[in-house]
């Protein structure tokens, strides 16, 4: 199977060689009721009404099109219609698919939908910023995101705070052209290794000013990581998050405690994960986009992203 890593890196590779609207998070408010106070049932009813927390929904739900990668490869067009016709609003591109920028953001206007963000390799940013910041300006992107490192000679302390040094290059040239740059988790990040955490060194070695971090919570659960800890601990650094679900595993229910079973993916609202807990922490920690993912979507991607977004759009939370 092609990892993710793979599979961004060969995508963005074509982009070389080819020459959002801001969505803030929409609170669905709903008002308390007026005091009446004609009887003492009345009164009491009305102060029970009125100490009722107010309830937000997710207004722009957004994609992560890595989840439909086989029907983008297929037809990007269509892929694109299909999911702005479920209802998303957002969408996280994983590669172009061999379209130019300007072919990619006509398919986003026509299907009113934005992409606030893209996912690219760290060696391509390196390599060839100017065309990757040239093609996100035209598509309207706002963040690069590095979604993955290959983490084999990823060993020691040392080695993951050159990591952040880099992160930190990229930040500040990305901030300098009006753009943000962000990195995306997996497991090993946020899972103690050799003594630490490589996720506590990248959010302490790096500029709050200039790299961002888009926490995937089904990862971050998986390697027993607290996302309500780390939004309190480093408020405002997540711009975005991956909404993934996951069985029930000793990890999920102890917190990294007992034998590391697999945490096996779901639709969103079909696994575990307590989405209203984590999204009422939405302001502390910073987040502005959602975007649903499922790395294995089988057996049908547009079934899997239905689900998931019908879900979400009725979720209910402080």
């Amino acid at each position: 199977m092609t990892t993710r890593r793979e599979f961004i890196g060969g995508a963005a590779g074509l982009l070389a060689g080819a020459t959002v609207a801001r969505s803030a998070f929409g609170a669905g408010l709903t008002g308390n009721a007026p005091l009446a106070a004609t009887s003492a049932a009345a009164l009491a009813a009305a102060l029970a009404t009125s100490t009722t927390a107010v309830r937000a929904r997710i207004e722009r739900v957004g994609l992560e099109l890595y989840t439909v990668r086989s029907e983008m490869a297929k037809d990007v067009a269509a892929t694109l219609a299909r999911v702005a016709q479920i209802g998303y609003k957002e969408v996280e591109f994983a590669g172009y698919f061999r379209l130019p920028p300007g072919q990619v953001r006509a398919l986003l206007d026509t299907n009113k939908m934005t992409s606030p963000s893209v996912h690219t390799a760290i060696e391509v940013l390196e390599r060839d910023f100017d065309t990757q910041a040239a093609a996100a300006k035209v598509i309207g992107h706002q963040i690069l995101i590095v979604p993955s490192l290959n983490t084999r000679a990823l060993t020691t302390v040392d080695s993951w705070k050159d990591v952040a040094r880099r992160f930190n290059a990229l930040g500040r040239k990305a901030h300098d052209v009006g753009l943000r740059f962000a990195f995306h988790n997996h497991a090993v990040e946020p899972a103690l290794t050799n003594g630490f955490r490589p996720y506590d060194i990248l959010l302490g070695e790096t500029d709050p000013a200039v790299v961002d971090f888009q926490m995937d919570l089904y990862w971050m659960i998986k390697a027993g990581g607290d996302p309500l800890a780390y939004f309190k601990s480093n408020p405002g650094r997540f711009t975005s998050v991956h909404v993934k679900d996951g069985t029930p595993s000793p990890i999920l229910a102890k917190g990294g405690a007992g034998p590391k079973e697999e945490m096996a993916q779901r639709d969103v609202g079909a696994g575990s994960i307590d989405w209203a807990k984590i999204f009422e922490q939405r302001a502390q920690a910073g987040i502005r986009y959602f975007f649903v993912e499922h790395d294995n979507p089988t057996p049908d991607p547009f079934m899997s992203i239905t689900a998931s977004y019908d879900y979400l759009a009725k979720l209910e939370f402080r």
